[in-house]
């Protein structure tokens, strides 16, 4: 059982920044593949990154050039950074987990997520 807790969310201007991290519990989080999803209000939740346990990442294209996919295993975090963020990049932002180095999904473990607000 993994237990994942996102912060970093807030309200920032067009073109600003904002660093994501998703804590994990466990001792196992090395192994673990971890991406990033978000929804919109209205919308379908996507993929937003994905990094697997060898350091491999991947990026939707909407967010790729923009956005940063990292991890520390010491720290059993996975982070976010976010960068020249747009108004479209609103939404909620969920931190996922899963044993099989997949990339957008099903992934077993949840976060709560964390609001992320882009004003124009």
């Amino acid at each position: 059982q993994v237990q994942l807790v996102e912060s970093g969310g807030g309200l920032v201007q067009a073109g600003g920044s904002l660093r994501l991290s998703c804590a994990a519990s466990g001792r196992t989080f090395s192994i673990y593949a971890m991406g990033w999803f978000r929804q919109a209000p209205g919308k379908e939740r996507e993929f937003v990154a994905a990094i697997w346990s060898g350091g491999s990442t991947y990026y939707a294209d909407s967010v790729k050039g923009r956005f940063t996919i990292s991890r520390d295993n010491a720290k059993n975090t996975v982070y976010l950074q976010m960068n020249n963020l747009k108004p479209e990049d609103t939404a909620v932002y969920y931190c996922a987990a899963d044993k099989k180095m997949i990339i957008t999904g099903p992934y077993d473990y949840w976060g709560q997520g964390t609001q992320v607000t882009v004003s124009s």
